[in-house]
């Protein structure tokens, strides 16, 4: 009976060993589960939630700390001083009647210019006297008519005209049109004299050159800046001139006169200076103020 029961015993330790040993192997064989990586941890996505949420409120935090700009009332508007407009040459000769030019306007101009460029001594020199002018436009007259005011024996005097390269009498304006327009307006005053127009616009000063080198010219009409150049080329010569007539109460469309153009003003004294001043002086050249 003994005998019975250690076997009974062994062959259940024995059973249970092996039921222990197919357990573990069966536990080996399950295949362990795997995280699936499409699924993220709560933890990292409650974080990212946060900063999410923490960038929001610092968004709005900072659209709250902008102050809008404050806006002007109108009686603020009111209050504040306008800064005045510069009234311009066209404002003043808009709201007052044109005058006719006179000697002592140019004379006044001409002192005004060279004041700080010359000395008490020279500008004394530069003052002509009254029997250096002409009469001046009362704002009446047309050219033709004008020149036969101021020149009564034009006839006689164009025709003892021969020297070439030089002019008898000297119209000087602002542009190009206005050269043209002059000269259509001499029809009724020059007779059989040539004219020529003196202007820098299309036409070259050495083509100009040789027009007042070809033939005899009475009359030169243009810009000053062309009749100065021409006259420092030699081009032109004032042995015969003794007419100067200036297009002093002609307006542009910006009530403008000749002399207001700064440019023009320029080119025009420097034409006074090239020998003109001088002539007057010596009584052989007058000055007309149309």
């Amino acid at each position: 009976m003994g005998d019975d029961l250690g076997d009974e015993w062994w062959t259940h330790e024995g059973n249970s060993g092996a039921s222990e040993a197919e357990e573990e192997t069966q536990l080996e064989k399950q295949p362990t589960e795997k995280p699936n990586p499409k699924t993220k941890p709560e933890k990292r996505k409650s974080v990212t939630e946060k900063t999410v949420k923490a960038k929001k409120t610092k968004k709005n935090e900072q659209k709250e700390c902008i102050i809008p700009q404050k806006k002007e009332t109108e009686d603020e508007k009111s209050t504040k001083p306008k800064r005045k407009r510069k009234k311009t040459i066209t404002d003043v000769l808009s709201s007052s009647e044109p005058k006719p030019g006179c000697p002592a306007d140019l004379q006044s101009l001409v002192t005004q210019y060279f004041s700080d460029k010359l000395s008490v001594i020279e500008q004394e020199e530069l003052k002509l006297l009254d029997s250096s002018f002409l009469s001046s436009n009362d704002l009446t007259h047309t050219l033709s008519s004008y020149l036969k005011q101021v020149c009564p024996k034009w006839s006689k005097i164009q025709k003892q005209h021969k020297e070439k390269s030089s002019v008898v009498l000297l119209i000087v304006c602002s542009s190009a049109l206005r050269t043209i327009e002059l000269i259509k307006q001499l029809t009724a005053f020059k007779g059989e004299a040539k004219a020529l127009k003196l202007f820098a616009k299309h036409i070259k000063i050495e083509e100009q050159v040789k027009l007042l080198q070809k033939g005899v010219t009475h009359i030169g009409v243009g810009t000053p800046g062309r009749i100065s150049a021409l006259i420092e080329k030699e081009g032109l010569g004032l042995q015969a001139l003794r007419y100067v007539v200036l297009d002093w109460n002609w307006r542009d469309q910006k009530l403008r006169r000749m002399l207001d153009v700064p440019e023009v003003k320029l080119d025009f004294m420097k034409l006074l200076e090239s020998g003109i001043l001088n002539g007057c002086k010596e009584d052989k050249i007058k000055i007309g103020l149309f």
